[in-house]
């Protein structure tokens, strides 16, 4: 399994769709990707919620909110740093890269548990 990174993946949607979490076997991303738990402006507005009602211009410190929590939370760098993905690159190093990574996998064989019990049709 490959996957590309190249904007969004937040929370349990990004776990289930081909992500280190369920062994994809080749998982980049571009930089301008945002990889984190929940959106940057969803996660502002749950975590700072008093901060944001007491603030004297809510609308400004919203913003510096977010971008802050994008900069630590949702880029890419920080998924690469923790393993969630193998690595962060240019756009047009894709191809090269899939090409290399097909290459690599081309005699992989899985070798999945023998069946406890099989399914038979009813």
């Amino acid at each position: 399994k490959l996957t590309v990174i190249t904007r969004k993946a937040y929370g349990g949607a990004y776990d289930v769709m081909s992500s280190k979490h369920i062994r994809a076997d080749f998982n980049v991303a571009w930089p301008g990707a945002e990889i984190a738990v929940m959106g940057p402006d969803g996660a502002v507005n749950i975590i700072f919620r008093k901060e944001l009602s007491e603030a004297a211009d809510p609308v400004q410190r919203k913003e510096e909110l977010t971008t802050e929590y994008r900069d630590k939370f949702a880029n890419p760098y920080i998924a690469a740093s923790y393993g969630f993905i193998d690595d962060v690159i240019e756009p047009s190093e894709t191809r090269p890269r899939l090409i290399n990574a097909l290459e690599m996998l081309e005699n992989k064989r899985d070798s999945n548990p023998p069946k406890k019990h099989g399914n038979i049709p009813l």
